[in-house]
């Protein structure tokens, strides 16, 4: 916590222009700058504003010196997200990075000192060499088999189990691929790490093991880790796997100005290791800790939080979320309808979605959310039948595509030459040589399809601060490919609930609520169920002001009669109990 003379240190209004525009909650974080804190933060309740500005305050006040601050999150998206807001906020020379990333500058760094040499290769893909170790033992594994293997060794890795430990697991708990033996597995891994240390090659698990490791075994490493970062911030803490906590535990040392943000209500990676209790237990494992609760939430209207707080009742961490006075009444009830077959929901919410664009709502601000990726096939035929321009998240990445790839390139090109100009002009002329226009191209296909990418550009430039330099903006513009950290274009967004978690919209649908989708038909422990529960949890608090539910009866196959999901009957929403519609 920062004293008064940290404060009078720099001009009031410098100070103030960080801290006025936060709320109470908000407020007690961005000020509590030393110790152990941990911030139990609530769906759109602006967590990512919260500590981007106690970064910025610290840095302003003299507390963080930026070089000494690390910044740690999940995703490249996230990193890059959170080092363009501390930008203006004048902390731009503060380290935000996943954990991968940072341990990866470590590796690269330590090894050739301590091991001598380059750092080994790093594996592109398990399942090639997982094939070749299986056909060493005799054994036929597929495909699909071995992506479960490579995520079986994935699992191991980030809950730091050595295979010995892993086999116990496996034993007790664990759902091996294929027809595989807990035997056949473990001779399948065994061989798989001989292999790869053969050939002197590091898997995505092993970087942050090796970089572990060094630090445990090497005080000279360790010094200079905890020399070079002082102040940790970890956002989305409730997806800490076993491994990424041993590293933070070393980084850290036996400091205790560490920062960790969460909510255990959104932990839907538990498959991919990730724990909750570590951000739970924080308070008891750092005494004297500042526990913040952050339940304002500024996203939805009063009728979505409701329909999210029914859903979490009574569940371990869960946060009692509280709408906005801001809000403009409390918004539309989220309704929930019933169908009779997956073509049916899919033809419904295309026409529903057509007509709400009519009505003058923009296609981007429409997501259509679903449990599984195949879920998608129905839904696309039936948009484009309504002719419904859409985009699939986690389909070709936008800084992928060759008419972005093309105009980064000319952009920065141009950006070396030009300056002077206004930025709207700089770019417009440069995407304009590209095939650009003001006016889109009329009809659907191609080629309004490539405008759609080279208008997301300009939009990114006309988002600007005023007086943004062209040179500025063009590395901007890299830094956001380097990181995937994609603009928004003109259509509806296709995505599943998982890769929905982060991101909101003014209307969202969620289809496919029914047994055996959500929850999925392999959920059938306790835990398993409650992590479903929590995937929906996510979905619905992606809505802002319009949330539209429904199931279906039946699925691809007339045989596969379902009923609708046990969740639904919890929400309270309207025609809950609604006959499937034809």
């Amino acid at each position: 916590m920062t004293n008064d003379s940290d404060e009078r240190s720099l001009p009031a209004t410098g100070v103030d222009a960080l801290l006025s525009g936060l709320d109470d909650e908000q407020r007690v974080v961005a000020k509590t700058l030393l110790g152990p804190v941990v911030v139990l933060a609530g769906a759109g309740t602006g967590k990512t504003r919260a500590i981007t500005h106690r970064i910025a305050y610290g840095v302003a006040t003299g507390v963080f010196p930026p070089g000494k601050v690390m910044a740690l999150t999940f995703t490249a998206r996230s990193a890059a997200e959170l080092r363009s807001r501390l930008r203006p906020l004048g902390a731009g020379g503060v380290s935000a990075r996943t954990f991968h990333s940072a341990a990866l500058a470590q590796l690269n760094f330590f090894w050739p000192q301590v091991v001598g040499g380059d750092v080994p290769r790093l594996l592109e893909g398990k399942a090639r060499l997982i094939g070749q170790v299986a056909e060493t033992l005799r054994l036929r594994v597929d495909t699909a088999t071995l992506r479960d293997l490579a995520a079986e060794i994935e699992w191991r890795k980030i809950s730091n189990l050595s295979i010995e430990a892993y086999g116990l697991a496996a034993r007790s708990s664990r759902t091996l691929p294929g027809t595989l033996s807990v035997e056949q597995v473990l001779d399948l891994q065994t061989g798989y790490e001989r292999i790869k240390d053969e050939r002197k090659q590091l898997d995505f698990e092993d970087v942050l093991l090796a970089t572990a490791g060094m630090i445990e075994s090497e005080p000279s490493v360790a010094m200079q880790v905890r020399e070079q970062y002082r102040f940790f911030v970890v956002d989305e803490y409730q997806d800490v796997s076993p491994l990424q906590h041993h590293l933070l535990s070393l980084w850290v040392g036996d400091r205790r100005d560490l920062c960790v943000v969460g909510d255990a209500s959104q932990t839907i990676y538990s498959f991919a290791g990730a724990q909750s209790a570590f951000l739970l237990s924080f308070a008891s494992a750092y005494e004297n800790s500042t526990v913040v609760r952050l339940e304002q939430n500024y996203r939805s209207t009063p009728a979505v939080v409701d329909t999210a707080n029914r859903l979490m009742r009574g569940r371990t961490g869960a946060l009692n979320l509280r709408a906005s006075a801001d809000q403009l009444g409390r918004g539309p009830e989220p309704s929930v309808t019933g169908h009779s077959s997956e073509a049916s929901e899919a033809r419904a919410v295309a026409a529903a979605a057509a007509r709400l664009i009519v009505e003058g709502t923009k296609p981007e601000d429409i997501a259509i959310l679903y449990r599984m990726n195949a879920q998608a096939a129905a839904l696309e035929g039936a948009l484009a039948e309504a002719g419904v321009t859409y985009q699939i998240r986690g389909s070709q990445r936008f800084f992928d595509l060759p008419e972005v790839k093309q105009a980064v390139m000319s952009l920065r090109a141009a950006s070396v030459s030009i300056s002077g100009e206004p930025l709207f002009k700089s770019v417009s002329d440069v995407l304009r040589s590209l095939g650009w226009s003001q006016s889109p191209p009329e009809g659907r296909g191609a080629v309004r399809d490539r405008w759609e990418s080279l208008n997301a550009i300009m939009s990114l430039a006309e988002q600007q601060p005023a007086r943004t330099s062209f040179r500025t903006f063009t590395d901007e513009l890299l830094e956001r490919q380097a990181g995937q950290h994609e603009p928004t274009i003109s259509a509806v967004t296709l995505a599943t609930l998982h890769s929905a978690k982060g991101l909101e919209w003014p209307t969202v649908f969620i289809i496919g609520l029914s047994e055996g989708l959500v929850p999925i038909s392999y959920a059938t422990t306790l835990d398993q169920v409650d992590e479903e529960r929590r995937l929906l949890y996510v979905g619905i608090t992606r809505a802002r002001q319009r949330l539209l539910l429904s199931w279906a009866e039946t699925g691809a196959s007339r045989s596969q009669v379902r009923s609708a999901s046990r969740f639904l009957a919890e929400l309270g929403t309207r025609t809950a109990d609604a006959r499937p519609a034809g």
